[in-house]
């Protein structure tokens, strides 16, 4: 079997160095990694005027983009790949602050199937949203999807 591209404990450096080439997340939605090891990822965005909606509230998917690549670092940690299956997302209320911090734990792990969750809240400490996500861990036989 293929060795992790991450340790279960990389260092702040080593997790801003393999997930950089998430360009979505990082480039363009200013997504950053606070911490992360197996089955905990911590990650945060700056809400600029891009994150906003027509009525002026932080849209959905800049929502989920954080929270999603928050659960890439818990999920990733000591795994070779690791691919979300379901994902859901219950929006809370629209943030007054200025930064959204995504928390995602591992509820269960297992060799194949793990399953977590990611709560959202603002830097003025408001629960924002709450997300909750299986991941599939294929074996290293298999190819991952392209996209």
């Amino acid at each position: 079997m293929a060795e992790p591209k991450l340790p279960e404990r990389p260092t702040l450096d080593q997790l801003v160095a393999f997930f950089r080439d998430d360009t979505f997340a990082f480039d363009r939605a200013g997504c950053r990694i606070v911490e992360g090891w197996a089955g905990h990822g911590v990650c945060q965005m700056d809400i600029t005027p891009g994150h906003l909606n027509a009525q002026g509230h932080v849209m959905g998917g800049a929502i989920f983009t954080l929270a999603d690549y928050a659960f890439a670092v818990a999920s990733m940690c000591g795994a070779c790949a690791a691919v979300s299956l379901t994902s859901t997302i219950e929006f809370m209320k629209a943030t007054k602050g200025t930064r959204l911090i995504a928390t995602c734990d591992a509820d269960k792990t297992g060799r194949k199937v793990g399953f977590y969750t990611i709560e959202v809240e603002d830097d003025l400490g408001e629960a924002i949203a709450k997300v909750v996500t299986t991941c599939y861990h294929p074996s290293v036989e298999q190819h991952l999807p392209v996209g």
